[in-house]
């Protein structure tokens, strides 16, 4: 068995889904370009049955100023029983564990915090509910500030935070931290990692996988090295407002390094270093390999690896945190020893099913799509235009291997630069080979600030849905399904909306991860008209990050 697969059986596969996220739900942002009343799709994560970004309350918040405490104020209906846990909403986009630790070890002795970064959002687990009372009370009745904003407090539906370690005890021997990559924009390397990490504590071992998401090992020497760097990056962004840090500490005490590359590296072993076709490897340069945001299409310039000193994500008080600076840009387009290219090639299609506008639907949650074109020479392949070459290492990531129609799909760097409008010709289904892209609204990373909000997942078996007029009913989606032959789901949930919302949103969870993908290939993007309505209704679909409903 190799490294990667001995990995991603054990810790990789087992430790996300122990984690309890249920709980911590928040509304969406707005996706720009959409309705002011409208939900947005993957951004800031799938919303739930909390308080929206706006301060709406809900069933989770115990009284209208989200403060509980125990005192009977007549919702009883609402009220939480009183827990060790306590919920954190309300926190800066900036915060990091270290700053909930700062302004709540008043209260008493903190076991565990974990964060919701996306959702600004925390779970912090006291030693009892004694000292929860205190925090939720204190919040409730006077103003608790976190890294400069005042947050609020609720107990937790939870009596304990799950640990993938099963351990109350952060200093327990555990030295291996577990880092998930949230919304990676960007390529995520050991070199990347080593440059974040090694400043807190000499990093020794770094494993980094890729099968549903990015995850990464992070391997220190003593235990209270990787407390320390749990504590000042967990919640962090590698890059300004994207591949942002969530951390707990992992199962294995060692990782196990046979090969120095991108997604393994052994420090202590430097002869490990892989040679490339008699060419000897050197160690990238971390401070060369900072990647751009945006900066080709102007929407910015260089962004720091991790915040700088000056800003408040990265103000530690009493925290001795060494400084980290901004790096330059990269003076190389490869990657992974692979030339780059913004054109994806794509074989494997279902030549009756697959067309440019259902590749769009599918491919476009990774990257703006320009140009579409199938291969007349090559049945089966299309090259896809991407909006630059993150996007396409982003959906060769997610999408390579993935089945779609009874056929898998192979998903690869393109040696084309550009897509050119050539030998076009009519597929099976009668529409075109080839098809732009460029100027269409649904393109969902079209601005700087609407590309930070995408969140990238990986393809699931929960879909999240918004954009859908409140008329819509759960029989109209399944009709839908029917109608357009692909597979019905088998879970239905509408999230609340507010009052003056003009559009609905939700989750539908299927039987399978392929069923999913299915039917967002055929149904993104889809024209909901109603009654007597001037203009449609855009049906937007993507990958959910629940797992289930």
């Amino acid at each position: 068995m190799s490294l990667i697969e001995e990995y991603e059986e054990g810790e990789y596969e087992r430790a996300p889904k122990r984690l309890k996220t249920g709980e911590l739900e928040e509304g969406e942002d707005l996706e720009e370009g959409e309705d002011s009343d409208s939900a947005s799709a993957g951004l800031l994560g799938d919303e739930e049955d909390g308080a929206g970004a706006g301060g709406e309350n809900r069933a989770h918040w115990s009284t209208p100023k989200y403060g509980a405490g125990r005192k009977d104020n007549g919702d009883d209906a609402h009220r939480i029983a009183p827990s060790p846990v306590v919920h954190v909403r309300g926190l800066c986009e900036s915060v990091v564990e270290a700053d909930l630790v700062e302004a709540l070890e008043k209260f008493g002795t903190i076991c565990y915090v974990m964060m919701m970064p996306f959702k600004r959002q925390a779970l912090v687990e006291f030693e009892g509910v004694d000292i929860a009372d205190k925090c939720v009370a204190c919040g409730a009745s006077e103003a608790v500030y976190i890294a400069g904003q005042q947050a609020f407090f609720n107990y937790s539906t939870s009596k304990r935070i799950t640990r993938p370690t099963n351990s109350d005890d952060p200093n327990s021997g555990n030295k291996v931290l577990l880092l998930s990559i949230q919304n990676p924009l960007y390529p995520i390397t050991t070199d990347v990692l080593y440059t974040v990490c090694n400043p807190i504590g000499n990093v020794l071992r770094i494993v980094i996988f890729k099968r549903n998401g990015i995850q990464a090992m992070v391997e220190y020497p003593l235990p209270r090295n990787a407390q320390k760097a749990k504590a000042a990056l967990n919640g962090a962004d590698i890059y300004a407002g994207c591949c942002t840090l969530k951390i707990e500490y992992a199962r294995p005490t060692r990782l196990n390094v046979i090969r120095n590359d991108n997604d393994s590296w052994d420090y202590t072993k430097p002869y490990l270093v892989r040679r490339e076709r008699g060419k000897g490897r050197q160690r990238q340069a971390i401070l060369g390999e900072h990647p751009s945001s945006y900066s080709d299409n102007g929407y910015g310039s260089h962004c720091p690896l991790l915040p700088l000193p000056g800003n408040n994500r990265y103000k530690r008080g009493s925290h001795d945190i060494p400084e980290v600076v901004a790096y330059p840009l990269p003076q190389t387009s490869s990657y992974m020893g692979q030339t780059s290219s913004s054109v994806a090639m794509v074989s494997g299609l279902h030549p009756a099913k697959m067309n440019c506008t259902r590749i769009f639907n599918l491919f476009c949650l990774y990257g703006n799509i320009e140009k579409v074109k199938f291969m007349k020479s090559v049945p089966g392949t299309a090259l896809v235009e991407m909006g630059d070459e993150y996007a396409v290492d982003r959906a060769i990531t997610h999408l390579n291997s993935i089945k779609v129609f009874t056929k898998r799909l192979n998903v690869c760097v393109s040696k084309q630069h550009a897509v050119i409008p050539s030998q076009v010709f009519e597929l099976e289904d009668s529409s075109s080979s080839y098809k732009d892209f460029a100027m269409t609204r649904n393109n969902r990373f079209t601005s700087a600030g609407q590309a930070s909000k995408n969140i990238i997942q990986p393809p699931s078996c929960v879909l999240h849905f918004y954009n859908v007029p409140p008329c819509v009913t759960e029989e109209e989606l399944q009709r839908l399904c029917t109608e357009h032959d692909v597979p019905g789901f088998i879970k239905f949930k509408v999230f609340d909306a507010k009052p003056s919302s003009k559009t609905i949103s939700g989750l539908l969870e299927f039987d399978s991860k392929t069923n999913a993908v299915e039917v967002l290939t055929v149904l993104n993007h889809y024209q909901i008209r109603i009654p007597n309505g001037s203009n449609p209704y855009t049906l937007k679909l993507c990958f959910s990050t629940s797992s289930h409903l």
